[in-house]
């Protein structure tokens, strides 16, 4: 059986896309236990995965900035190539993903079929089986050419510890009497957001019932926060059981604050996968997307709320804006309905 002592897995898309990573770097580091396994992910993800024991590294890409352009990602690639790996894995199907790993000579180099290009940058291809399975098992397809055709291991997100210690200590001061419940009103695409007002109203309904409520935005979606608190407070919440968390937490603190939630309420984002994988009860609202893209919150304690309507979905990711107008997808999604689904998790 062959052996690899240096595995490059590059997945440089979005937040929730690297998370849906981790069981395929279980499944590596299973097979290959001494090899060195590095990740690369897109800049800024770094710290999340700086404490995940599968890694021997975690690079960054800056796809938006100074690594943007197709001649550096070729020159990185070439970089790569002189760094020793002998298997490399792409799990994202893009030009420029293809182009870095044809740059970099890496004897063995594992990518999807399609687009049509990725058949010239890679020494094995696979099906990525899009409408037939789920994500996190498309993934695991990726090692079908090693011969690893098992089911995906349990995913398991590990935190540095001082994220940890952070989130202990904020809920010591906090958080220490009654439930609490996260809220996160963003997105990066405008239309896959559940209205504002609709969070705030939850989130009067969350305090009425005893619970503390925390309001976690990323950058650029502080109005969002503030939103959510406004209604909250307009619909008889008590100021002072809501906290608002927008711009106070890196992407580790996140992830560690998410993970002491005794439920979690968000749109479908990259937050909503830290959610799940440590094993945090949530409602996850869909509507231009839908679950059965397979990009969905997993586990017993997830619920996916969508309603059924012809014009869904309307994209892989969601439009920015609602294509025909109306936006029925989220609208249509009411308080009570989610507030239904919600209220056991939160309150037992």
């Amino acid at each position: 059986m062959q052996t690899y002592r240096k595995i490059g897995v590059w997945q440089t898309a979005f937040l929730g896309d690297a998370v849906l990573t981790l069981p395929l770097l279980r499944a590596l580091a299973d097979a290959y236990p001494e090899a060195d396994i590095h990740l690369f992910v897109r800049a800024g993800l770094e710290g999340l995965f700086a404490a995940q024991p599968e890694l021997s590294v975690v690079h960054g890409f800056a796809k938006r900035g100074a690594q943007k352009s197709m001649l550096s990602a070729l020159g990185l690639g070439r970089e790569i190539g002189r760094q020793g790996f002998d298997l490399w894995i792409s799990a994202h199907a893009s030009l420029r993903s293809a182009a870095v790993a044809a740059a970099t000579g890496i004897p063995r180099r594992i990518g999807y079929h399609r687009p049509w290009f990725n058949r010239l940058a890679y020494t094995d291809v696979v099906d990525r089986r899009f409408h037939q399975q789920e994500e996190v098992e498309r993934l695991m397809g990726l090692l079908g050419p090693l011969g690893k055709n098992g089911p995906a291991p349990e995913a398991r997100l590990v935190l540095p510890p001082e994220a940890m210690a952070a989130a202990d200590t904020f809920w010591r001061g906090q958080c220490a009497d009654g439930p609490v419940l996260g809220i996160h009103p963003g997105s990066t695409w405008p239309t896959k957001c559940w209205p504002v007002e609709y969070f705030g109203q939850v989130a009067a309904l969350a305090t009425g019932a005893g619970a503390r409520v925390l309001v976690f935005a990323g950058p650029g979606e502080e109005g969002a926060a503030g939103a959510v608190m406004a209604e909250a407070v307009a619909r008889g919440a008590v100021p002072d059981s809501l906290v608002n968390l927008a711009g106070r937490l890196s992407l580790p603190e996140l992830a560690a604050w998410i993970r002491r939630l005794d439920a979690y309420l968000t749109n479908d984002s990259g937050p909503m996968h830290l959610a799940w994988v440590q094993e945090t009860p949530l409602v996850a609202l869909f509507g231009p997307t839908v679950r059965h893209l397979g990009f969905f919150p997993r586990g017993a304690g997830s619920t996916v709320m969508e309603v059924p309507l012809e014009c869904r979905p309307c994209g892989l990711h969601g439009p920015r804006r609602c294509p025909l107008g109306h936006h029925d997808c989220m609208r249509t999604l009411t308080t009570d309905m989610v507030w239904e689904a919600l209220a056991p998790k939160l309150l037992g």
